[in-house]
Parts: C-alpha cells; structure tokens; sequence
C-alpha cells in the first residue's frame, strides 16, 4: 500500500494509507454482487410471481423499456446513492473498510460523489475497468480519472486508531475551561487542529506551532493567555472537548 499526502487547510501534510487496487477490487466486487441479488430478487418476485412480466407483453416496446428502466435506477445510482450518505463509503467499502475523501483533507461532498460516480463509465464500464486500473496504479495519489477530476481519493481505514488520532482528549473531571470561544470551531476544525498540532509536534516544527496559533486565533476571536504555543493549542482543544460534552 502507498502513503497518501493529503494537505490540511493549515498547510501541513498529513500521511494515510491509500487503499491497495486489490482491497478497491474486492470493494467493487461486493457492491457487485449485492446489485446482481437485488436484480435477481426484483426479476423473481415483481416480475415472474407478480405476473407483471405477462402484463408487460400487452404493452409497447417503449414503456416495456420504461418500466424495466424504472425498477434498475437503484442499480443504475448504486454508488452515488450509497457514498453520498455513508460519507464515501458503498457497502462494499465499508466492509472492506476503505472511504472516499478530499485530497485537502476535508470530508467529500455531494458534488464529489457525482464527479466519481459519472466518471464511471470512463474508468469502469469502459474496457471492462483497465482504464481505472492504469489510472490507479500509475497515479501517485492511487486515484482513477473520475478521483483526480473530484480532487478526492480511496484510503483505508484498517489502520490503529487511539485516544490521539481523534479530537478527543483525556479531562478531569475537575477540568475548568479557559477559551469559551472555542464554540465557534466544528468538529473537522478539531480533527484538523489536532492532527497538525500531532505533526507539528513530533516534527518540533516550531513555525507551523505558531501559524497554528495564529490561525486558532484569527477564526475564534481568542486572545491567548498562554506564552507557551503547545499550551495554548492544547488548552484549546481540551476546551473544545469540554465545551461538546457539557452542551
């Protein structure tokens, strides 16, 4: 599996595992499946024991076509569907435990989903999935046509996850906040904040602290009482937890 860069509103990189062409596979291969059963299901129940397939023979070949066309639309926005309200997941991804995100770090977006899912028939349909295949395998961001119009790629999420991954944070229970302001940051403000202030850390990148705080500052309306730049980032994201737990 290849490392992904994906580069954060604070413009630092930070490093995920980009899903393997085989995991992506097997992830199509299931949502596959799941659609040949639901077609298997509708042609036996609705059409043959229904008996609408005879009432259908009585009909022009047009709303023949129709009909058929209305009961395949599921199978047809499969993906679009699917990722659009599982945040970039099929069922197949998320069994496989893969996801769709923006390359910028943030959570993809409607818009998104449609790009990828009409570049399909380029990357899917078309040559029965080789140009997909190539696109994935020779781009350095493992993204086929449909990710790189979309400015968005498949990573796994298999990867271990602790308390430090996460916009959680350890408190005690006597915990007294110092930045009520903190309110005005969501919670991918808080993941983004967290994971730059990790990177920055570990890195000792002392400027990327700063510009950190500065940007903290600029979007909350904070004024910090903390000299120390470590202090103050981690005050915040304490408060955040604070604040999202006691509201």
């Amino acid at each position: 599996m290849s490392e992904l860069q994906i580069n954060t509103t604070q413009n630092v990189n930070i490093m995920f595992t980009a899903a393997s062409v085989g995991e992506r596979i097997l992830a199509y291969a299931t949502d596959f499946l799941i659609k040949i059963a639901y077609v298997s299901t509708i042609a036996y129940f609705i059409f043959h024991l229904s008996g609408l397939w005879e009432i259908m023979q009585t009909m022009d070949d047009w709303s023949q076509m129709a009909i058929i066309l209305l009961f395949l639309l599921p199978v047809v926005f499969y993906t679009l569907l699917f990722e659009s309200l599982l945040e970039g997941q099929t069922i197949g991804k998320r069994a496989l435990k893969i996801k769709v995100v923006k390359i910028d770090g943030y959570q993809a977006s409607f818009p998104d989903y449609v790009v990828r899912w009409f570049f399909r028939i380029i990357d899917i349909n078309m040559m029965s999935g080789i140009i997909g295949l190539i696109s994935i395998i020779v781009s350095d961001k493992s993204q086929r046509l449909g990710d790189i119009t979309a400015g968005t790629s498949v990573i796994t999420l298999k990867n271990k996850v602790t308390i430090n991954h996460t916009i959680l944070e350890n408190l005690s229970e006597d915990y007294k906040p110092t930045y009520p302001m903190v309110i005005k940051l969501s919670d991918n403000d808080a993941r983004i904040i967290k994971e730059t202030y990790e990177v920055a850390r570990k890195a000792s990148d002392h400027q990327t602290m700063l510009k950190l705080k500065s940007k903290i500052e600029e979007v909350t309306g904070i004024q910090s009482v903390h000299n120390n730049t470590h202090a103050f980032v981690k005050t915040v994201l304490k408060d955040y937890n604070y604040f999202t737990q006691h509201m």
